[in-house]
């Protein structure tokens, strides 16, 4: 692309500012675009619209966007999210206001399945509890809680929802000898990629019931949300492991703590949380019972991360938002309400995914 000199006259704001600085990668593309984002760390509605009622673009990374937010931007032509969930964003409201939403669907889909991978290594050769007892300087007793050890090799996956992370796990999966199974909206859809890992397409209830490790791909919405509650946990095969690098609240966390201390799963890796707010600016220990847990691998949100995976996004979502501002629509894949009529006309993207400039 080349760069259009006029965009320096849009009124950017990037929220989070504090939360997740701008790193270099993304200053360096504001900078090729001439662009000249206004920073700033705004959570609650009243401090984002003051910051924000007559942006352009609106660049958000963790930010809640309810309606009384969106209402009030009169010029804004494009939210951009630089990450893929947009359960924050109030996205009929955007559409109704003829604001595009735009995302990066293929973020971290390679980073949150080696993380998956990681919290399901971890639980089954226990190497947080072995670390400690190596300082304990208990070696023999971790000789013994060893034993209960399971072999990979055999054993069953079950992938909630067979999007683009799932499928990224399956690849992984499979070269442990794992046996993948999966649930998705349309079991009987052709998908070649499932036949050539041999996943087998199941339904919720029979995936439940006989995977030993349950890894969870799914948007959280009014359908998933809690999805995985108390009566569900129950009906998990006795000994198996939850791995949730989603969105946290998919799981009820309370009815999880009961399910891991009365034994009934032997541990859960948790990679997001709604139990636990990790976006405070004032860091605290999390007061939650499944901190306390020893069958429990708790990681703060950091699945998405790489050097690769941030250069990425920031890429991605700063493109999306140059192309609105262009007059040209992003990538298809990339728009969240495509439904959406735009406030000012937006030509076709151009074939190599950007805006024509």
């Amino acid at each position: 692309m080349t760069i259009e000199p006029h965009l320096e006259s849009f009124h950017v704001v990037r929220l989070n500012a504090k939360l997740f600085p701008v790193p270099p990668v993304e200053e360096e593309v504001y900078r090729r675009y001439n662009l000249l984002p206004f920073k700033v760390e705004a959570n609650d509605p009243e401090n984002i619209v003051k910051h924000a009622a007559n942006c352009d673009a609106l660049v958000v990374v963790s930010a809640s966007l309810p309606a009384e937010v969106i209402n009030k931007l009169d010029r804004c032509r494009v939210i951009s999210r630089l990450g893929t969930g947009t359960d924050k964003i109030a996205v009929d409201v955007a559409t109704e206001r003829g604001i595009l939403v735009t995302n990066i669907p293929m973020f971290c889909v390679e980073e949150q399945a080696d993380h998956t991978m990681a919290l399901l290594l971890a639980l089954e050769r226990q190497l947080p509890t072995m670390a400690q007892r190596m300082r304990e300087g208990a070696w023999r007793l971790s000789r013994q809680e060893a034993k209960a050890n399971q072999r990979l090799s055999g054993r069953v996956l079950g992938l909630v929802g067979f999007g683009n992370s799932a499928r990224a796990v399956a690849r992984r999966a499979t070269g442990f000898g794992l046996r993948v199974i999966a649930t998705r909206r349309q079991q009987d859809a052709p998908d070649a990629e499932a036949i050539a890992l041999g996943v087998e397409m199941v339904t919720l209830d029979a995936l439940v019931a006989t995977s030993d490790y349950i890894s969870l791909h799914l948007p959280l919405n009014d359908e998933t949300r809690h999805l995985f509650d108390a009566d569900r946990l129950a009906t998990m095969k006795p000994g198996a492991m939850l791995i949730n690098t989603s969105r946290g609240a998919i799981v009820d966390e309370n009815a999880l703590v009961d399910v891991l201390r009365d034994g009934h799963l032997r541990g859960a890796g948790i990679d997001t949380f709604s139990c636990i707010n990790l976006h405070n600016e004032v860091e605290t220990p999390p007061d939650h019972p499944m901190v306390a847990l020893d069958n429990v691998v708790l990681t703060p949100h950091v699945g998405a991360y790489s050097e690769q995976a941030m250069a990425d996004v920031a890429r991605g979502g700063i493109d999306n938002l140059v192309a609105v501002l262009s007059g040209y629509w992003p990538p298809p894949e990339n728009v969240v309400n495509s439904n959406v009529t735009p406030r000012d006309p937006l030509a076709p993207p151009t074939t190599d995914g950007g805006a024509a400039m």
